[in-house]
C-alpha cells in the first residue's frame, strides 16, 4: 500500500509499541521525516522482519529531520493504566524532539495532549511514512530493552517473547512468580498475586 504523503508542515508521526505485554514499558517514539531524503520500505513494524526493522531503524535515525524515544514505566502503567501510559509515552515522545513539529498524526484512535494539533489515523503505521518510521523506532528501542530485562530475569524468557503473553510466557509467570517488571494490573499477572 503506498504511504500517505502528510500536509505541509513538518509533521511528526507517532506510535507506540507495547500495549499488550504483562511485562515491561509502553514505549512510543516520535520522527519528523525529511521530505528531501526519503526512506523506502516504510510499513508497520508488525509486518516486517527484525532484521529489516533493525536496518530501518537504523536509516530512519541517520535521514529524519528529528526523532525521539520515549517510554512510561510498568509503575506507571499499573498506576494510571495502559491507555493513559500510551498517551504519556507519546507526549514525551513529541516533547522530546529536537524541533517543534507543525502538527501530530497519531497513530491509532487517542491523541495526547501536546503543545501543537493532532490527529489521530487509525491503521496510520500502515498509511502515513512518519508514523511508520515511528513505529519501527518504538518497536526496536522496545524490543532491545527487553533483552536487557532477560539479561536480568532469564526465567521467564523475554528474548523469545518481548513479555507478551505466550504460552511459555503463562507457564514461566506460574512457576517463578511476578518479577518487578511485570504489570501488576494485567489480568494473568494479577490472578497470580491474589492466587
Amino acid at each position: 500500500m503506498p504511504l500517505l504523503q502528510p500536509p505541509e508542515g513538518l509533521a511528526c508521526g507517532v506510535d507506540e509499541a507495547g500495549r499488550g505485554p504483562l511485562a515491561g514499558p509502553v514505549v512510543a517514539s516520535a520522527v519528523i521525516l525529511d521530505p528531501a531524503c526519503p526512506i523506502a520500505g516504510l510499513d508497520d513494524s508488525k509486518k516486517l522482519s527484525a532484521r529489516r526493522r533493525e536496518m530501518l531503524a537504523i536509516e530512519i535515525r541517520s535521514k529524519a529531520l528529528a526523532w525521539a524515544v520515549a517510554e512510561a514505566s510498568v509503575e506507571e502503567i499499573d498506576r494510571i493504566n495502559i491507555l493513559q501510559a500510551s498517551l504519556l509515552a507519546m507526549r514525551r515522545a513529541v516533547e522530546a524532539l529536537g524541533m517543534r513539529p507543525s502538527h501530530a498524526l497519531i497513530d491509532g484512535n487517542r491523541c495526547p495532549e501536546l503543545s501543537c494539533p493532532a490527529q489521530a489515523i487509525i491503521g496510520g503505521d500502515g498509511k502515513v511514512a512518519s508514523i511508520a518510521a515511528a513505529s519501527i523506532l518504538a518497536k526496536t528501542f522496545r524490543d532491545a530493552g527487553m533483552l536487557k530485562l532477560h539479561a536480568i530475569y532469564p526465567q521467564y524468557g523475554f528474548d523469545r517473547h518481548m513479555g507478551y503473553p505466550t504460552a511459555l510466557h503463562l507457564k514461566a509467570l506460574k512457576e517463578y512468580g511476578v518479577s518487578p517488571v511485570h504489570r501488576c494490573s494485567y489480568a494473568p499477572v494479577a490472578q497470580l498475586i491474589r492466587s
